[in-house]
């Protein structure tokens, strides 16, 4: 039985039992007491800042911090002053404490599938940060996990517990108050800076036990200026912006505008790559991708560097359109206006651009991290908000359009509004790409702008197919380095 559920049952047994000789009153007290003795205890793996955050979210919700793991001893080294919290180098031997319940991971990227298999294999539930996956392969493992071993599994994908979704999804597609969808763009237009190019290896500091932290990642040099954080713009350990950003306004794409009913694309297109700071970085900090689905055609726009190199502010993508949309949200053109989301709000303006109407949000976090606390308690995986295979099918996205940016060649505008020549809009925000980089001296016809061929894919067997299939696939898994390996999971 699982401890939550044992417990509840024990509590719920006891209290009936005394019931008949007890005043009212003290019952009343007694349950109270007895619902916070029943709280959900919690181990986090990753305890840097997301994983505070998250400790602080799910204490809020009356959940109970009993140990955190970290290789970095100068993390882990905060339980000292968090009472009844166990401190774990190891967090194979976090999952095995018979303390917790459920699993929080906060890791790297590149141990997110790994710490969630091993963690459900050891009996744990997990909530497990976006993205959930390093590589689409091992992804598809921990939805298999999370089946076979009947456990729930809620990815950080937090907007999908915000109110505002479902008023927006209404808004499109029940009342269709702005009529039909042509085409949704999505945007994550933030200003990042270098991450430095050592001439010599990054010494890493005596407080990590680096075996530990590098996990499933490969052994070899850093050449960036810092070890943590910074991962994420390297391939052996990050899933780049797309991943980072990328990830939470392409899942509410998928939530408001395609209402999940498409998992993943079947054709991608990818156009950008790392350009103009010269550093140890390898994820494009400049990468516009369109993605073929079949039904509502979704375009991206990321960028990562500022207007122009003497001017500060993120980049403007209208693409022909009177509003630009938010710099970390999406723009749904429709027939008769646009609706432009983003993380705790929402407005639709007519086709002049004139506001129509607004929508604001609700404590999404605490509603998030609540929803994954009472799925514990009831056993029903149905009754999250972001279920773990609809994380992997959003995360999916992220990782095939990085795929396509690793298969790039020569860029062409014509070539790249090809793979949907009647969809004005993304030949538009071409024009606006090539715009902005002529501003550092990068001309359209420059190496620096690469460009994949139209990738096919397979929804179902979550593979390329046809012409260059070979070449994208061997990035769909990675090499695993011992003993650290995604098992496969049947």
């Amino acid at each position: 039985m699982n401890s939550i559920v044992r417990r509840d049952f024990l509590r719920r047994t006891a209290l009936a039992g005394a019931a008949l000789a007890l005043p009212s009153s003290f019952l009343l007290k007694s349950s109270a007491a007895a619902e916070a003795n029943d709280a959900v205890q919690l181990g986090i793996v990753g305890f840097g800042g997301r994983g505070g955050e998250l400790a602080r979210s799910f204490t809020a919700n009356q959940a109970k911090i009993v140990a955190i793991a970290d290789p970095d001893a100068a993390r882990s080294g905060k339980a000292e002053a968090m009472p009844g919290v166990k401190a774990y180098e190891d967090l194979r031997q976090l999952v095995e404490d018979p303390n917790v319940d459920a699993v929080v991971i906060a890791t790297c990227n590149h141990w997110h599938c790994l710490a969630a298999i091993l963690a459900m294999q050891a009996g744990k539930d997990v909530y497990v940060e976006k993205p959930l996956a390093h590589s689409q392969w091992e992804g598809r493992q921990v939805v298999n996990a999370a089946r076979k071993y009947n456990k729930i599994v809620q990815l950080g994908t937090q907007q999908r517990s915000d109110p505002l979704q479902a008023a927006a999804k209404a808004f499109l597609h029940e009342e269709k108050a702005l009529g039909k969808i042509l085409y949704v763009q999505t945007n994550r237009l933030g200003v990042r800076g270098s991450i430095g190019k050592r001439e010599t290896p990054l010494p890493i500091p005596e407080s990590v036990n680096y075996n530990l932290w590098l996990g499933p990642a490969e052994e070899k040099p850093i050449f960036r200026d810092q070890l943590q954080y910074d991962w994420h713009w390297d391939y052996n350990t990050g899933n780049g912006e797309m991943g980072n950003w990328g990830v939470h306004v392409l899942d509410d794409v998928r939530n408001v505008v395609y209402r999940d009913s498409v998992t993943l694309p079947h054709r991608i297109l990818s156009v950008g790559g790392r350009m103009v700071w010269n550093d140890a970085g390898e994820t494009p900090n400049v990468h516009f991708v369109c993605f073929d689905t079949g039904d509502i055609p979704t375009v991206i726009a990321l960028s990562n560097l500022p207007q122009s190199p003497d001017k500060k502010g993120d980049w403007k993508m209208p693409a022909g359109r009177p509003v630009a949309g938010p710099g970390s949200g999406y723009v749904v053109v429709c027939e008769g206006g646009y609706y432009l989301g983003q993380r705790g709000s929402g407005k639709a303006v007519d086709l002049e651009g004139k506001e129509i109407r607004s929508f604001r949000g609700g404590d999404m976090m605490k509603l998030h991290t609540a929803n994954f606390l009472e799925a514990v308690k009831s056993r029903d995986h149905s009754s999250l908000n972001a279920e773990i295979a609809v994380g992997h099918d959003t995360t999916g996205w992220c990782n095939l359009a990085n795929i396509a940016s690793r298969v790039g060649g020569e860029y062409s505008r014509e070539k790249a509004q090809s793979i949907l020549p009647n969809l004005e809009g993304w030949g538009k925000l071409l024009e606006n790409m090539e715009a902005q980089l002529q501003e550092f001296g990068i001309a359209k016809d420059s190496a620096a702008i690469q460009m994949s061929p139209i990738l096919s894919h397979d929804p179902q067997t979550e593979r390329f197919i046809g012409e260059h299939a070979d070449k994208a696939n061997q990035y769909l898994k990675r090499i695993y380095r011992a003993p650290f390996a995604v098992p496969e999971i049947v």
